[in-house]
């Protein structure tokens, strides 16, 4: 199997364990009443299934976004770009006022 396919894997299935700790954090504190809500219902269990799959699809996005953008290292041991400061030049823009297209 391709080296990325096994990174993309290994972070969504991260992604997902840390939606699974945040989604037992929230009953477990009761956030908002969850854990009543959900241990009264009788489609309690589908609730807790969409908000883990819900949160988990989120986390994994990032876990996997933040594993790519940590790749990116140079050969050269640079982080990348000059820093360099940025002057900016304030340019006079003349405006005539003509109170006649005025439609207010």
């Amino acid at each position: 199997m391709p080296k990325l396919i096994k990174l993309y894997i290994r972070h969504v299935l991260i992604g997902f364990a840390i939606a699974g700790a945040f989604v037992a954090m929230l009953l477990w504190f009761n956030v908002m009443n969850l854990w009543h809500l959900v241990s009264t219902s009788d489609v309690g269990l589908m609730a807790v299934f969409v908000l883990w799959f819900a949160h988990g699809i989120v986390f994994a996005g990032v876990q996997f976004g933040v594993a790519i953008m940590a790749l990116a290292k140079s050969p050269d041991g640079g982080s990348g770009g000059k820093r360099q400061p940025v002057a900016l030049k304030l340019v006079p823009v003349p405006v005539q006022e003509d109170r006649n297209d005025f439609h207010g």
